[in-house]
């Protein structure tokens, strides 16, 4: 991939357009290899569920990840109204030192983790008012999508599937619109199960994916973390390079027309 195709999040340029999450996995040391392996630079932690310095007894995630080599993004994972979902940014905001960049999810259902829409907007603005840049995740909905960007969100996160499921990209057509009329990254996060469902994101024009169940929840992480790397790789030089047009007839290879012979006796 060439060093100019950059990803921009809130004025900063990353290389790497994986986002990974760091639940689930084993213990901290493969935390560690899994995400080091999937070359992200972004990397999410739950404020809720981790201890990034709230507990001076516990394990502390940022000896695996430290934030001089990673951009944590905090998020707000088991929010289920849009002033807690408030509350644990401003916590995160506290133990990182100002940090301003969060991932807001506020959920609807604990069956599905279906995003509240409604509450996310709420949360959305009252974030952004006061001085955080918000990674918002939300439904595939295009009009949701542009709600949240009209309010100041840095980046969009669409769901491809519900958290967890690792369906892949359920609805592409609401993908392909959102990220059409867009002017802020599209980032597709939850539901991707493999590498395949990756690239496929990619190559429908999203500017990332984020992902954390699919690597974690592999028979091998460390491996699927390098799968998933190669394959948002590969997705974005194919959406680049412009795949050919889909045809329902067969078009040769190696055309006839222009040859010497071209049949006959």
């Amino acid at each position: 991939m060439a060093d100019n195709d950059k990803l921009i999040v809130a004025g900063r340029e990353y290389h790497s357009r994986l986002l990974v999450g760091t639940g689930k996995y084993r213990d901290m040391a493969e935390t560690g290899r899994a995400i080091r392996a999937s070359g992200a630079e972004i990397v999410t932690v739950a404020i809720r569920r981790t201890n990034i310095g709230q507990d001076p007894d516990e394990d502390n995630l940022l000896d695996v990840i430290p934030p001089d080599e990673f951009t944590i993004l905090p998020n707000t994972a088991g929010c289920y109204t849009a002033d807690d979902a408030v509350r644990v940014c401003r916590l995160a905001r506290e133990l990182l030192d100002g940090h301003n960049l969060v991932k807001l999810e506020v959920l609807g259902d604990e069956k599905t983790l279906y995003p509240d829409v409604p509450a996310t907007l709420e949360a959305a603005e009252k974030l952004v008012a006061d001085g955080f840049e918000v990674m918002v995740y939300t439904s595939d909905d295009p009009i949701a999508a542009r709600r949240l960007e009209q309010i100041g969100c840095v980046a969009v996160m669409p769901l491809a599937s519900p958290i967890g499921s690792g369906l892949g990209i359920q609805n592409r057509y609401n993908l392909m619109t959102i990220i059409e009329n867009a002017a802020v990254p599209i980032i597709v996060d939850a539901g991707v199960g493999t590498a395949s469902d990756a690239a496929v994101a990619m190559e429908l024009g999203c500017d990332g994916v984020l992902m954390n169940t699919a690597i974690a929840a592999a028979k091998d992480p460390v491996g699927m973390a390098q799968a998933m790397r190669k394959g948002i790789e590969a997705g974005r030089e194919a959406f680049l390079a412009g795949r050919m047009p889909m045809r329902r007839f067969a078009s040769a290879s190696s055309p006839l027309e222009g040859t010497f012979w071209q049949g006959g006796s």
